[in-house]
């Protein structure tokens, strides 16, 4: 990507010039985006700016890209796409955004001005169709306010919860000329600790006999990661993370105690009821992580709760805290720089053993049906994968064998959406891949999920992002048909799924692909898809036996 380095300009420029300087202003180094006549003047403006623009099959897999920058880099991730219909697919992204806490912003081209209010072609009122689902939702009326509005849009994704916004551009805004100054750089305004705050915290942990500290959210990078850890280490914490959330605390630490997937390990389930001290730093515990709300007791739980969050408006929303701090992580982590217990603390022991039971727990998968064993496989990934490689998935069965025996080490290994929504893994490792060229990145999907945006690996070929994507092919909606068969035991409705060939599919697309039946066979498979240096589909099958396992890994997400 070439540099380019502008400065303010107040010189006469269409509102699509002023819209791709602002950016430029805030720093994005590249956008996805499916193009659409709605937004020429802005396409047109993105030519020569040194912008990585990258073109995208579908909105929703645009979207979901832009989502994954978000993650991985704690700035906002940037799409573009068109009205109407765009604007729908897109929203998949927007609701990750949202319930995932990452700053992203959505652009969708509008009607013209005059047009508006009148059921013009693929008109929507964006305000009241994302109002639920975005942080702020705006459209410009006029060239010379895209400085200030945009300027605002970055602020809003990014204080506070992070989250998305989105803003709509009427075409002729966009080919309007006007005179006005840049914005300046946004850097978030961060919540930082009261020194009263953490004397209470200091008090609190004091007096605990059986504390736990819970990681979530998101606000986090690689330092204020590595601080938490050795708070934890000096006070003896033992430490789990939230859904989907492993990543930001490596799981090879003495320490760590697990995370609170889907099918939660009953010994973490009970440490956590068993606490007099819970500190919750940075997530929401919300259906997934909290085993549908039964950890803590709402409002007030029994154990005490420090809850940190960066949003007032989280703190005391369902739980009722003893001590709520407003701040964000990274913030909360460099106040914790020094503290050091009083005395020796009475939990001396318990974060090796809850260690010890993570490990237990994680470390032999369970013998399935047929010749290809999944779980051993993800084994084979654990001991061969380079600990900076990052692992993408979307939602189903086959994620909960992923978050089991896999263990991430390392800040921002992990992409994949708490809010449960099928088709992720593959937009996202693109985008990794893109932004991480040097690093291994691996996506996870099963044959449902693959399928609803698995266009997106011609992206990665036209893109040059050699992913590896793996895909396990059970036949069938693996969790819908898991809880079917459960609750409407002989009655089989809408779950089988007749599949393509996968391998041949990742061929006809110009890349590398494997059809992989044994458990033998797949490390060699991966080895040869990692030299191909071609995007690659590793189509894995699974007996549809195994589906009777699966209670043991995922315990209810509905999304898969």
């Amino acid at each position: 990507m070439t540099s380019v380095t502008i400065t303010p300009d107040t010189s006469t420029r269409t509102g699509g010039r002023i819209l791709i300087d602002q950016l430029l202003l805030q720093g994005v180094e590249r956008v996805t985006c499916v193009p659409g006549e709605s937004y020429l003047a802005a396409l047109d403006a993105l030519y020569g700016s040194g912008i990585d623009v990258m073109v995208c099959r579908a909105e929703g897999g645009a979207a979901m890209m832009a989502e994954a920058y978000g993650k991985l880099t704690g700035r906002p991730g940037v799409c573009f796409t068109t009205r109407g219909p765009g604007a729908t697919n897109a929203s998949h992204g927007v609701h990750i955004a949202m319930q995932d806490s990452t700053p992203m912003i959505l652009f969708i081209g509008q009607v013209d001005r005059g047009m508006r209010e009148r059921e013009a072609f693929q008109e929507i009122n964006y305000k009241a169709m994302f109002g639920s689902l975005a942080k702020w939702v705006v459209e410009i009326d006029r060239a010379a306010r895209i400085p200030e509005l945009i300027a605002r849009a970055f602020r809003v994704a990014l204080q506070g919860r992070p989250g998305p916004v989105v803003v709509s551009l009427p075409e002729d805004v966009l080919t309007e000329v006007a005179s006005v100054r840049d914005a300046a750089r946004v850097e978030p305004v961060l919540g930082w600790p009261a020194p009263r705050d953490m004397e209470r915290l200091a008090e609190l942990l004091a007096e605990a006999k059986h504390p736990i500290m819970i990681l979530g959210g998101s606000g986090w990078d690689a330092e204020a990661c590595r601080t938490l850890a050795r708070f934890a280490e000096r006070f003896k914490l033992p430490v789990a993370t939230s859904f989907r959330r492993a990543a930001l605390f490596d799981a090879d630490h003495p320490n760590y105690a697990g995370d609170l997937g889907l099918g939660l390990d009953p010994r973490l389930k009970q440490r956590i009821g068993a606490a007099d001290l819970v500190l919750l730093i940075g997530g929401r515990l919300s259906e997934m992580p909290s085993s549908s709300y039964t950890l803590l007791e709402i409002p007030t739980p029994v154990q005490r709760l420090v809850h940190l969050h960066p949003g007032a408006e989280e703190l005391g929303r369902v739980y009722q805290p003893t001590l709520g701090i407003l701040a964000t992580p990274r913030a909360f982590a460099a106040a914790l720089v020094g503290m050091t217990p009083s005395a020796p603390v009475a939990w001396d022991g318990e974060a090796a053993q809850a260690h010890a039971e993570y490990l237990d727990w994680s470390e032999v998968p369970r013998l399935l049906p047929g010749d290809f064993q999944y779980g051993q496989a993800i084994v084979w990934l654990r001991d061969h994968l380079p600990k900076e490689s990052i692992v993408c998935n979307g939602a189903g069965n086959y994620a909960g064998w992923l978050h089991r025996h896999y263990r991430f080490h390392d800040f921002g290994t992990q992409l994949a959406p708490t809010s449960g929504s099928m088709g992720y893994g593959v937009p996202a490792a693109v985008l990794a891949k893109r932004q991480f060229p040097d690093r291994t990145v691996v996506a996870f999907a099963g044959d449902g999920c693959f399928l609803m945006n698995g266009q997106e690996f011609a992206t990665a070929v036209q893109c040059d992002a050699p992913i590896i994507v793996i895909i396990i092919d059970n036949g069938r909606y693996g969790t819908i048909r898991m809880h079917q068969e459960r609750n409407y035991p002989g009655r089989v409705v809408a779950t089988e799924l007749r599949n393509p060939d996968f391998a041949a599919y990742a061929v006809t697309f110009g890349g590398h692909g494997e059809r992989v039946e044994r458990t033998e066979d797949f490390g060699p498979a991966f080895e040869r898809a990692l030299a191909s240096g071609k995007p690659a589909i590793l189509h894995c099958r699974l007996d549809p036996r195994a589906q009777s396992h699966a209670r043991d890994y995922v315990g209810g997400e509905g999304a898969a």
